[in-house]
């Protein structure tokens, strides 16, 4: 079996299991990633199988931002992967795996949207998932009474239609930082920007949305 076919066997059997968020970085998944990585470059596939397991939902999830088809976003994220492992060998350990991956499975999203003359959707943006996981890290989380729960779904409508409404750049710096848990020089590696202009977006969308949640809490 070539690796194509494999890593697609690896997706078909992991493809009713329930979506997993995104991975830590820079926490003990991290340290986990770099020992599969090494192995893995190495020569240990199964190593990298595990990598592709841990990390498919979550890029699956990114490369649907940009292509709203589930078959094509399915077979982006094969390719992604595939890229992934011919260049391993090339992986410095710069910046975690994560962030090494989710910028292939970028660049191949827009790709695929450019070989065939498309646009990324209009509706790229954070979805449900993500905006409730955004209410429920922020420190203006409300105790679980009934007035507290209606607040905090409608918490969680305003974060959403306020971060889907961001440009595109505020919007991808924001949902790295608060969702991801990247760190500023994790997202400049992903974004291919510097430092400084990661720490503007950030703030400029995080401005954008106490704007918006202000209202609400006062």
């Amino acid at each position: 079996m070539n690796f194509g076919k494999k890593l697609m066997s690896v997706f078909s059997s992991a493809a009713a299991r329930p979506p997993k968020t995104g991975p830590r970085v820079g926490g003990n998944e991290a340290a986990t990633d770099q020992a599969l990585v090494k192995r893995a470059k190495a020569g240990d596939k199964r190593s990298f199988d595990l990598l592709v397991l841990r990390h498919q939902n979550d890029i699956l999830r990114r490369i649907s931002h940009f292509i709203r088809d589930p078959m094509e976003a399915q077979d982006v994220a094969q390719e992604t992967f595939i890229k992934a492992y011919r260049a391993i060998g090339s992986f410095r350990g710069d910046s975690a795996f994560y962030t090494w991956l989710y910028r292939i499975a970028t660049n191949a999203a827009k790709n695929h949207l450019l070989a065939q003359s498309r646009r990324p959707s209009a509706g790229d943006g954070v979805d449900a998932m993500e905006a409730e996981q955004y209410a429920a890290d922020s420190k203006l989380k409300e105790k679980a009474t009934p007035e507290g729960l209606v607040m905090a779904e409608e918490l969680k409508r305003i974060i959403f239609q306020t971060i889907s409404a961001l440009p595109d750049e505020l919007r991808e710096a924001i949902t790295l930082r608060e969702i991801k848990n990247m760190s500023y020089k994790e997202i400049a590696i992903a974004m291919d920007c510097p430092v400084g202009t990661v720490r503007s977006r950030i703030f400029r969308a995080r401005e954008a949305i106490e704007q918006k949640i202000g209202i609400l809490l006062n």
